[in-house]
């Protein structure tokens, strides 16, 4: 296998459009996902008999390959971007439901009873204890979710929106492996950037984490 290396610089441009592409596809299923996640961990947390059953719905979406669920949408969501972005938001579901419902569970309930006994209502419990405190169980599904996204939108090529999956099409179609170099490579970097700068965005939001035993109990009781 031979890398013709003066390719690279010549579709430098086409590169970072399909770069630009793919991330048009991948970022806003993942905010898709994270939106419709959190609702249904948070019902599936407080509604016991339901857990199983929006765990359960999660999975199942996630059994059908992608290749054929791009195909399912497509007579409603018909050949654009939106076939590509409902079909990976749906795949997401299955890491970021069972993430934020586990992170809601690993609460400690003493700290979700202190905050009732000071007087503070379900949502504002939610909204300032129980989902900072879960944040990096749900970070975690974030940054997994995020790579399986990334590496996915290749899939999509074959209804046309793959991004940097357009690459391994034209690689493959012409046996000529440079394309489909550059395509791996750019992907993989793509994750790699993306799974840093979710770290860097959970260090941001998690200080607790970073400080003392001490300062870490009196920052959940302020929190509280």
């Amino acid at each position: 296998m031979t890398i013709e290396w003066g390719w690279f610089p010549d579709h430098a441009d086409e590169m970072a459009e399909l770069t630009a592409d793919h991330l048009a596809t991948a970022v806003p299923a993942v905010l898709l996902g994270l939106l419709i996640a959190l609702p249904l961990a948070v019902l599936a947390h407080r509604v016991r008999p339901l857990r199983g059953f929006v765990l359960g719905a999660s999975n199942i979406l996630y059994t059908i390959p992608s290749l054929a669920f791009f195909v399912l949408l497509l007579p409603v969501t018909g050949l654009t971007r939106t076939t590509a972005i409902v079909g990976l938001t749906a795949y997401t579901l299955v890491v970021l439901v069972r993430n934020t419902v586990e992170g809601l569970d690993a609460v400690p309930v003493k700290v979700r009873e202190a905050s009732t006994a000071m007087g503070t209502g379900p949502l504002r419990t939610l909204l300032t204890v129980e989902l900072p405190l879960a944040l990096p169980v749900i970070m975690a599904g974030v940054r997994v979710a995020t790579v399986m996204s990334i590496s996915l939108v290749s899939v999509a090529s074959y209804i046309g929106y793959g991004g940097l999956g357009q690459l391994f099409t034209d690689g493959f179609q012409r046996n000529y492996p440079t394309p489909v170099i550059s395509g791996v490579a750019l992907t993989l970097l793509l994750a790699l950037v993306a799974d840093a700068l979710l770290v860097t965005v959970q260090w941001l939001c998690t200080p607790w984490r970073r400080g003392t035993s001490r300062q870490r109990t009196s920052l959940w009781r302020k929190a509280a």
